[in-house]
C-alpha cells in the first residue's frame, strides 16, 4: 500500500527478535546510569555496558539476516542509543566523584538529540518514511561512548577533554547534516517526496536535479512518436533517479 502524504508510515511488526534486543538495551540503560550515579562497582557497569553493546551489534544484523527489517527497528535502535547517551552523560556530569563531564556538554547532547527526534517525527509524517541514521551520527555516537568510557576509567583531564571536544564537534556537524537533509526533503513537492526515499544511512538523498549524464527525456524534435504536448504531459509521471550524494 502506498503511503499518502502527511500520513504516518507503516511501521511493520513490532515484536521481532531485533526489536526485542533494542528494547533490552533500552531497559539496561537505567541500571547502568544508576550505577554510574552511585559510583557503583566498575565491574558491574562494564559488564552491563558490554551486554548493551552486544545487543546494539546484533539487532541490525539479525534484522537483515532474518528479513525482519521494519520501521519500528529504525525508531527503537537510535532511540535506545540516545537515551543511553543522555542518561550516561547526565550521571557523569552530576555524580559526586570526579572526573565530571561539563554541563555545557550535557546540554549539547540533550538538545541535539531532542531536536533530531522531534524533526524525525515531523519528517516521518510528512514524507511517510522513517529516516535512518547518517554515518556522521553513528560516528558521533561512537565518540560519545568513548568519552563516557574515558570518564568511567578516570582518564587524565587533558585526555578526557580531547574526547569531549571531539564528540562535541561530531555532534554539531552531524546535526547540521541532519538539518540540511530534513529541510531539503520537507520542502519538496508532494510528488517528488513520493518518488524519493531518503536514506541517510546509505548516503543516498533526494535531489531535485537529475544525475550527471542522465537524459532529460525526449525533446519535441526527437523521434518519439508523440507530439510535444503529449511528451510534456507524460514526462513528469516518471520518477527521476536518485543520485548518490553525501554532503561533506
Amino acid at each position: 500500500m502506498t503511503t499518502r502524504a502527511n500520513d504516518w508510515p507503516d511501521m511493520g511488526r513490532f515484536w521481532t527478535v531485533p526489536n526485542t534486543l533494542s528494547l533490552l538495551r533500552l531497559v539496561l540503560v537505567f541500571p547502568i546510569a544508576w550505577l554510574i550515579w552511585q559510583d557503583g562497582p566498575l565491574e558491574w557497569v562494564v559488564g552491563l555496558v558490554l551486554v548493551a553493546i552486544l545487543t546494539d551489534w546484533f539487532d541490525g544484523r539479525l534484522a537483515r539476516w532474518l528479513g525482519t527489517v521494519s520501521e519500528w527497528g529504525k525508531v527503537l535502535d537510535p532511540l535506545a542509543d540516545k537515551v543511553a547517551g543522555g542518561l550516561a552523560v547526565l550521571a557523569l556530569t552530576f555524580r559526586a566523584s570526579e572526573p565530571n563531564l561539563p554541563v555545557w556538554f550535557l546540554v549539547l547532547v540533550v538538545a541535539r538529540d531532542a531536536a533530531i527526534v522531534g524533526g524525525s517525527a515531523l519528517l516521518a509524517r510528512r514524507v511517510g518514511k522513517i529516516v535512518m541514521s547518517a554515518w556522521l551520527g553513528k560516528a558521533a555516537t561512537t565518540w560519545l561512548a568513548i568519552t563516557v568510557l574515558a570518564a568511567l576509567l578516570r582518564a587524565d583531564m587533558p585526555v578526557l577533554m580531547v574526547c569531549v571536544y571531539m564528540t562535541a564537534a561530531l555532534l554539531v556537524v552531524s546535526f547540521l547534516v541532519y538539518t540540511w537533509h530534513f529541510v531539503r526533503t520537507a520542502r519538496m513537492p508532494d510528488g517528488q517526496r513520493k518518488a524519493y526515499q531518503l536514506d541517510l544511512g546509505s548516503g543516498r538523498a533526494p535531489s531535485d536535479t537529475p544525475p550527471r549524464g542522465a537524459s532529460k527525456g525526449p525533446g519535441p524534435s526527437e523521434s518519439t512518436g508523440k507530439s510535444p504536448a503529449v511528451s510534456d504531459s507524460t514526462e513528469g509521471s516518471t520518477a527521476p533517479s536518485t543520485p548518490s550524494s553525501n554532503p561533506s
